[in-house]
């Protein structure tokens, strides 16, 4: 129910980044444990050209590090990469508008991201993009260029892109956690459960409390 929310964290992200792939059990994990009483959702937050990889070559460097920094089994996959590309604007605005035609959660966007990192497609460009959505939602490649192509797409992923600015963030994955008494707190950066999961945890308990004295004042 709606007035059983005490939290609401919202995830930034890029879905061709790797450390955001790499944060996304954690995020999984988080719906799963806390999905009555946290509201979770994602907007996007572009990489700017400066934090993309200029050649294949230099993101597998990046992948060896990252990747045995945060011990992953599988090498990411680098044939994605188009270095000619100032931002992949398309991979992000995919999801957001499969979002606004009615598709909920994550699967989109860990579709495309799958597709990226882990098949190597060139997701950069919009009708790839589509087509990987189209095969794990109902509605048409067509219908997905159509509402990823709009200005009110494009308006809101770049708003999304500001908002995470305005914190003082670069790093993704970020986490803005929100609670109903306004309590707050940000993570950027940050792919372990714990610190989120305590953290989490405090403002719960810091809203019961709230309600419990507000349920005595009124008795």
């Amino acid at each position: 129910m709606v007035d059983q929310v005490m939290v609401k964290v919202t995830y930034f992200l890029d879905v061709v980044s790797s450390w955001c792939r790499y944060v996304e059990p954690v995020w999984k994990s988080l719906i799963e444990d806390y999905g009555t009483a946290v509201a979770f959702d994602w907007e996007v937050a572009l990489i700017p050209k400066a934090g993309l990889p200029g050649s294949a070559e230099e993101e597998d460097g990046y992948y060896r590090r990252s990747g045995v920094m945060t011990k992953q089994p599988v090498m990411l996959n680098s044939a994605w990469v188009e270095p000619e590309l100032d931002s992949y604007l398309a991979p992000n605005l995919v999801p957001v508008a499969c979002r606004e035609l009615g598709v909920a959660g994550d699967v989109v966007r860990l579709a495309i991201a799958d597709a990226a990192m882990v098949d190597g497609l060139k997701v950069g460009q919009l009708e790839v993009s589509a087509k990987v959505a189209a095969s794990v939602c109902d509605f048409s490649v067509e219908a997905i260029l159509e509402k990823a192509s709009s200005v009110e797409v494009e308006a809101l992923v770049q708003a999304s892109t500001e908002l995470f600015h305005s914190f003082g963030l670069n790093q993704r994955p970020a986490f803005y956690l929100e609670s109903v008494i306004e309590d707050r707190a940000i993570f950027s950066g940050l792919i372990q459960k714990e610190p989120l999961e305590v953290t989490l945890r405090a403002m719960i308990e810091d809203v019961k409390s709230y309600r419990a004295w507000a349920a005595h004042m009124d008795a």
